[in-house]
C-alpha cells in the first residue's frame, strides 16, 4: 500500500474511533499498533512496550507533573475566587468591566496554573454565574470564560512549551519568554473585543444592575483587598520560577518541582488547607491530569513512529518542502494544517506529532524556531474553543448546563477571530515574539 493510501486510511480509522468517543491516548494507541503490526507483523508486538515507556522516559518530562502538581495546588484552593474578587474591585466600573476582569483572572490564574481546562474551570465557577445574575448575555459571559482560559498554554509557565522544547530540542526557557508578550497580547485583544460586545449589547457601565450595589461594593473593598494580598505569594511563586529559568539557575524540572513544593505549602499555610480531604483532592486532580497528558506523549510518539514506518512523514514533509512557492505562502499552508489538527486533537498531541516534523522546514524557510513555537501554540488554543473537540467548551457547558452550546460557540467564535488577529500581528512583527528573548537570553535560537 503506496503511502498516501495507507496514510488517509490512518486518519480515517483515527477520526473514526474519537467519533465514537475512545479517549485520545487509546485511538492514537490502537491505530498505531495496528499500522504497525499490518506492516512489520505480530513481531513488533514484543517492541511495542518498550517503544511506549521509552517515549516518556526523558527526565525533561519530570517537569510535566510538577507543573500539573503546582497548578492543581492553585486550582483546588480559594485563589480564583481571590483573583476574581480583587479584579472586579478595580475593573468593576468599566464598561463590561465584569467581564473584562474575568479575562484578567485568566491571565493570572493561567501564569499560577499553566493549564487550559484548569482556567476555565476555575474563573468560570465564579464569573459566569455572576456574569449572568448581573444582565450580560450567555454567549458573552461563557464566550470570555472559554476564550480567556486557552491563555493557559500560551501564558509561561506552560506545560505545552514544555513539551515542544522536548521534542523540538530547544531552550524551554527562552520558548517561556517567546510566549510571554504574545499572551498578554492575546488578553488585550479579548479585552478590546468584550468591551466592544458588551457596548452592543447595551454598556453594562455598572457592575451590578441593583441599587444597592454601589455600597454592597464599598463594603466589600477591604475584603477584596484582603483576597489580593491572599494571591500574591503565588504570584510571587511564578515570578521566582521564571527568574530562575531564565537566569539559568535550574533547570525546569528542578524550578517545577520547587515551585509545585511552595504553591502546596502555600496552600496549605494561606488557605488553612489541612485536611487530608483537600490535600487528596489536589494530589487526586494532579495524577489524573499527568497520567492523561503522559499517555498522550507516549502514543503520540508511537503513532509518530507508526507514520515514520509507513513513510507517510516523510510523504508529507517531502510534499511540503516540495511546494515551490513564497515561504509565507507555505506559512499559512502550515498554519492551515494546524488549525485542522487543533479541532481533532489536544495540544500536546499535535506538538509531539507534528513539532519534529515541521520545524526542519521552517528552519528551512528562515523562520524562527521560538517564534513559530507561539505561533503553533495559538492555533492550538484556536482548538479549545471550537468543535468537534473544543475541549474549553465542554469544560463551560459543564459549569453552566443550562447554557445552550450553540450560544457557548457563538460566544467564543470572535475571540477565535482575535487570535487570527493575533497570528497575523505575529507575522507582520515577529518582534513581539523575539524581543523579550533576545533582551533577556541573546540573540540566537
Amino acid at each position: 500500500m503506496d503511502p498516501v493510501t495507507s496514510g488517509i486510511l490512518v486518519v480515517v480509522v483515527l477520526l473514526v474511533l474519537m467519533a465514537i468517543g475512545t479517549p485520545i491516548a487509546f485511538a492514537l494507541g490502537a491505530v498505531s499498533l495496528g499500522a504497525l503490526v499490518l506492516d512489520r507483523g505480530v513481531r513488533e508486538l514484543i517492541y511495542f512496550g518498550e517503544t511506549f515507556f521509552a517515549s516518556v522516559a526523558s527526565f525533561g518530562f519530570v517537569a510535566i507533573p510538577m507543573f500539573i502538581l503546582m497548578g492543581a495546588a492553585v486550582a483546588s484552593s480559594p485563589t480564583g475566587r481571590d483573583l476574581y474578587r480583587s479584579l472586579d474591585l478595580w475593573m468593576g466600573k468599566l464598561p463590561g468591566g465584569l467581564a473584562i476582569s474575568n479575562i484578567a483572572a485568566c491571565s493570572i490564574f493561567a501564569a499560577l496554573s499553566g493549564s487550559s481546562p484548569a482556567t476555565s474551570a476555575a474563573i468560570g465557577k465564579l464569573g459566569i454565574p455572576e456574569m449572568r445574575k448581573r444582565g450580560y448575555p450567555d454567549g458573552v459571559a461563557a464566550g470570555c470564560i472559554a476564550a480567556g482560559g486557552t491563555l493557559g498554554i500560551l501564558i509561561p509557565p506552560s506545560v505545552t512549551m514544555i513539551v515542544y522544547g522536548i521534542s523540538t530540542e530547544t531552550s524551554i526557557g527562552r520558548l517561556f519568554i517567546a510566549g510571554a508578550v504574545p499572551g498578554l497580547m492575546l488578553a488585550g485583544l479579548f479585552m478590546v473585543w468584550t468591551l466592544i460586545a458588551c457596548k452592543l449589547a447595551g454598556g453594562y457601565n455598572t457592575p451590578n444592575p441593583v441599587a444597592e450595589a454601589a455600597a454592597q461594593i464599598k463594603e466589600n473593598v477591604e475584603g477584596n483587598l484582603k483576597a489580593l494580598v491572599r494571591v500574591i505569594p503565588f504570584l510571587l511563586v511564578v515570578m521566582g520560577i521564571l527568574f530562575a529559568l531564565y537566569g539559568g539557575v535550574a533547570t525546569p524540572s528542578e524550578a517545577a518541582g520547587v515551585g509545585a513544593f511552595l504553591c502546596l505549602g502555600l496552600a496549605v499555610i494561606v488557605y488553612r488547607m489541612w485536611q487530608v480531604k483537600p490535600l487528596g483532592n489536589i494530589m487526586r486532580d494532579a495524577l489524573r491530569e499527568s497520567v492523561m497528558i503522559m499517555l498522550i506523549i507516549a502514543t503520540a510518539e508511537i503513532f509518530a513512529f507508526a507514520l515514520s514506518s509507513l513513510f507517510i512523514t516523510q510523504t508529507v514533509a517531502q510534499a511540503i518542502a516540495d511546494l515551490e512557492v513564497n515561504r509565507w505562502v507555505l506559512m499559512g499552508v502550515i498554519n492551515l494544517f494546524l488549525l485542522v489538527a487543533g479541532f481533532f486533537l489536544p495540544p500536546v498531541a499535535v506538538i509531539v506529532m507534528a513539532a519534529p516534523i515541521l520545524l526542519p522546514i521552517i528552519v528551512a524557510a528562515n523562520f524562527d524556531p521560538y517564534w513559530f513555537a507561539v505561533i503553533l501554540t495559538i492555533n492550538l488554543e484556536i482548538g479549545l474553543i471550537t468543535p468537534p473537540v473544543g475541549l474549553n467548551l465542554f469544560i463551560i457547558k459543564g459549569i453552566a448546563p443550562d447554557i445552550a452550546l450553540r450560544d457557548i460557540l457563538m460566544g467564543s467564535l470572535p475571540y477565535a477571530l482575535c487570535m487570527i488577529l493575533g497570528i497575523v500581528l505575529l507575522c507582520f512583527f515577529p518582534q513581539i515574539a523575539l524581543w523579550l528573548p533576545n533582551l533577556i537570553m541573546g540573540v540566537g535560537t
